[in-house]
């Protein structure tokens, strides 16, 4: 076995292994992030994240995407962001996305439509009693951020911010979702995470992307009290299948 510094190679390796899992982590929690964001929350040099990030592309486990700009674009080249690909996803999850697809597939061949709509109403309904102790305990404005909280208790990856530009209201991201490849499949589960969403917080919400239809996460804009949505360039809330966002 070759030494290095004194350390053996199979140490070293794990040791990549590991930071390597750090900076995917970092994507899943954060979203698509510059090497610039990944290097300060993980406390490496930019050299040392572009390295592991080279091999985390070589893997197929991140891709390199342009970063999506809000409002004017400034002059030079929009910085490039790491977000995770579906196989980078699968590494994360623990679900049996087939048992699931195959099960309300054979919902919708029962009862139609209206039944898989039955369904996702019905499963956010029980799931989300835990969302609305939350929402309920916290002050108004911030209600929205403790829906983040308690989404990612459940491992969603949810994180709450102001909207960008001159809307007055917030965005809620959730970098990840336990169940965006059955999504992909029954966009209904889409919409009744958006209704609840909107009835926990006692305001129309728009749903601007979703990860279930390829964009880097999900966002749901969420109005101030006595503002409106956004003048809309995506789809409505109802449709859940916003435009592509590439970060």
């Amino acid at each position: 076995m070759k030494y290095d510094g004194g350390a053996p190679q199979e140490e070293l390796a794990t040791g990549e292994r590991s930071t390597r899992n750090r900076v995917a982590r970092s994507i899943l929690d954060h979203g698509p992030s510059t090497v610039a964001d990944l290097a300060k929350r993980l406390g490496l040099t930019q050299a040392a994240v572009r390295r592991h990030l080279d091999a985390l592309v070589s893997d197929d486990v991140v891709e390199a995407r342009e970063q999506r700009v809000y409002g004017a674009r400034t002059r030079g080249r929009p910085a490039k962001v790491f977000a995770l690909t579906d196989c980078g996803r699968d590494a994360f999850d623990q679900s049996y996305d087939k048992l699931a697809a195959d099960a309300l597939r054979f919902i919708a061949e029962s009862g139609g439509d209206e039944a898989i709509i039955a369904f996702a109403r019905a499963r956010m309904a029980a799931m989300g009693e835990a969302y609305r102790a939350a929402v309920e305990a916290a002050e108004p404005e911030r209600r929205t951020e403790a829906l983040a909280r308690a989404l990612s208790a459940d491992g969603y990856a949810a994180t709450a911010r102001s909207a960008p530009g001159p809307q007055q209201g917030e965005q809620l991201c959730q970098h990840h979702c336990p169940v965006a490849h059955v999504a992909e499949q029954f966009p209904q589960l889409c919409e009744a995470e958006t209704e609840f969403f909107s009835s926990l917080l006692g305001t129309h919400v728009q749903r601007l992307a979703t990860l279930a239809h390829g964009d880097g996460v999900c966002t749901t804009y969420v109005p101030r009290s006595g503002q409106t949505a956004p003048p809309q360039t995506t789809h409505s809330a109802s449709a859940s299948t916003a435009g592509r966002n590439p970060a």
